[in-house]
């Protein structure tokens, strides 16, 4: 039988493919690993140079705006003499829009902390590893799960006449479908476009589109005792 052994060595940057990493270390050389300075170092200077400009600009034109214009403050708080409606500040003028349907647990802590902890959550399944079109891939079976969660979001909203919140998102639910029924060789450059966004462009889209109406309705549309009213009647 035969000592000699033939060992073959290769260059592969697949660690699955190529798990094990053998070294030979003679008697007259050490174990270690020799890092030499590089002289090129990656930065992105001009990306640096720009977001500065953007934020003296953005800064500038917010101090002439304070200049020009009073901010809309009303009368020192008064407890006795409290407004009808209390508003929220705009930014949780959506929060306090969904206090108008569902118990404070659910609009004020569940609904807002699902909803982050899906757009944290969302990007790093494998549908989306690569970026690709959400319906590229496996199309009858992530359609079918479409259908089933757009149905079941729509009833919900449909049951609790929550209707500010269900037409964002059957706004969005017409554009996904369009994107499903279409590829990468559509002749249209609107559907090619659609066809390439990964799902987590769409929950991202129909948060944004949650998030502006709720606002928008919470702050033109409301009235004494958080009634509807038309702006323009007001």
């Amino acid at each position: 039988m035969s000592d000699r052994k033939d060992f073959i060595a290769g260059v592969d940057s697949n660690a699955k493919r190529e798990p094990r990493r053998v070294v030979f270390v003679t008697r007259r050389t050490s174990a270690q690993v020799r890092v030499t300075d590089e002289e090129v170092v990656q930065t992105f200077p001009e990306a640096l140079f720009r977001v500065a400009i953007a934020i003296e600009v953005l800064a500038m034109a917010l101090v002439w705006i304070a200049l020009g214009f009073n901010a809309p403050l009303e009368g020192l708080a008064d407890p006795s003499h409290t407004p009808n409606p209390a508003k929220a500040p705009w930014y949780f003028l959506g929060l306090q829009e969904l206090l108008h349907y569902f118990p404070p647990t659910v609009a004020g802590v569940l609904a807002p902390t699902l909803v982050v902890i899906a757009l944290i959550v969302i990007p790093y399944f494998n549908i989306n590893v690569e970026a690709e079109g959400v319906f590229v891939k496996d199309r009858p079976r992530r359609l079918a799960i479409f259908y089933v969660v757009a149905g079941a979001l729509s009833l919900f909203l449909l049951l609790f006449h929550v209707y500010v919140a269900l037409v964002p998102t059957l706004m969005i639910v017409v554009p996904m479908l369009a994107a499903a029924y279409s590829s990468a060789e559509s002749r249209s450059p609107v559907r090619r476009y659609l066809a390439s966004k990964p799902l987590s462009f769409w929950i991202m889209t129909w948060f944004l589109f949650e998030l502006l109406a709720l606002t928008a309705i919470g702050t033109f549309f409301r009235g004494p005792g958080w009634s509807w009213v038309w702006p323009w009647r007001a």
